[in-house]
């Protein structure tokens, strides 16, 4: 619980914002500019006393060059005040999760006024994730670093249960596979992967429609309704018809083919819009034809 005033007499603000602000980054360009200067991260990169007698902080140009050449993007020396893009600068986080530990003093080298470190990798990768999430919480930020170091979107209570909670046994191993991959790729921060969720998504409603026995893919999607809802029941017409309009959204838009008549998705809502809505009517059809949900 946070243990800031207005957090607990307001309640914290919901995760809604999807980009890193100008002030946020500040926080977090200093986290990590800490963190180079106390050597948490010589775990990975460690400084070597001169002396041979050890490792005694962190080595900054092996970070770099290993930094410029895991996530390209970034721009070294980090500024403060110029804000990298919200996917690079997840991925900064990462690797830098990846590469702390906490400093533990060892013996005093006299002559180089130092000490020599070991590091607690477990003890300093909770700090550095308890840190970052305490910055996106207070930023009202969309993401959490896990206990990993990896970063994952956070959604709506009720959404998140509802993918975390949904299970797949349709029988076919590919449509299983395609909203298993579905629900792992909306989760990501990365745009073009809950782009990619989508596809997924659609891909697997496609298959839905066939897994009835029925002598074209009409009559078995027929049947497929038919056992959600009662036949000729108001329910069991708006569940066609909202069939029918998923159908056209997937072809209308690019989402299952990139022809160029059709209109590009411009925003994460957007995206999270659509999921969302046929994610439902997928859950909904997996339950009521026994196939999980």
């Amino acid at each position: 619980m946070s243990t800031y005033f207005a957090d607990r007499e307001y309640g914290t603000r919901p995760p809604t914002i999807d980009v890193i602000d100008g002030r946020l980054w500040a926080g977090l360009y200093s986290l990590i500019q800490t963190r180079i200067g106390d050597g948490s991260f010589g775990l990975r990169f460690p400084e070597q006393c001169t002396d041979g007698h050890g490792p005694c902080g962190c080595d900054e140009q092996s970070f770099r060059r290993v930094l410029a050449a895991e996530v390209p993007w970034v721009e070294w020396p980090l500024s403060p005040s110029e804000v990298p893009a919200t996917p690079v600068i997840l991925d900064l986080l990462k690797f830098c999760a990846g590469a702390v530990g906490q400093p533990v003093q060892e013996s005093f080298h006299e002559f180089f006024r130092h000490h020599h470190l070991s590091w607690d990798r477990a003890a300093g990768l909770e700090r550095f994730v308890a840190d970052v999430n305490m910055l996106f919480r207070r930023n009202a930020l969309a993401f959490e670093l896990t206990p990993e170091g990896q970063a994952r979107r956070l959604l709506p209570a009720q959404l998140t249960e509802a993918i975390g909670w949904t299970l797949f046994q349709t029988g076919d191993g590919e449509t299983d596979r395609l909203l298993e991959a579905a629900r792992r790729r909306f989760v990501s921060p990365k745009m073009e992967d809950r782009q990619d969720s989508l596809e997924k998504l659609w891909d697997a409603f496609e298959r839905l429609k066939t897994l009835e026995p029925g002598a074209n893919k009409r009559v078995q999607a027929d049947a497929l309704l038919d056992r959600v809802a009662a036949p000729n029941s108001a329910f069991r017409q708006l569940l066609a018809r909202e069939a029918v309009e998923l159908t056209n959204i997937g072809n209308s838009f690019r989402i299952r083919h990139s022809e160029i008549t059709q209109e590009a998705l411009t925003s994460p809502d957007q995206i999270d819009y659509l999921f969302m809505r046929m994610f439902a009517f997928v859950r909904m059809v997996l339950k009521g034809t026994g196939r999980g949900g």
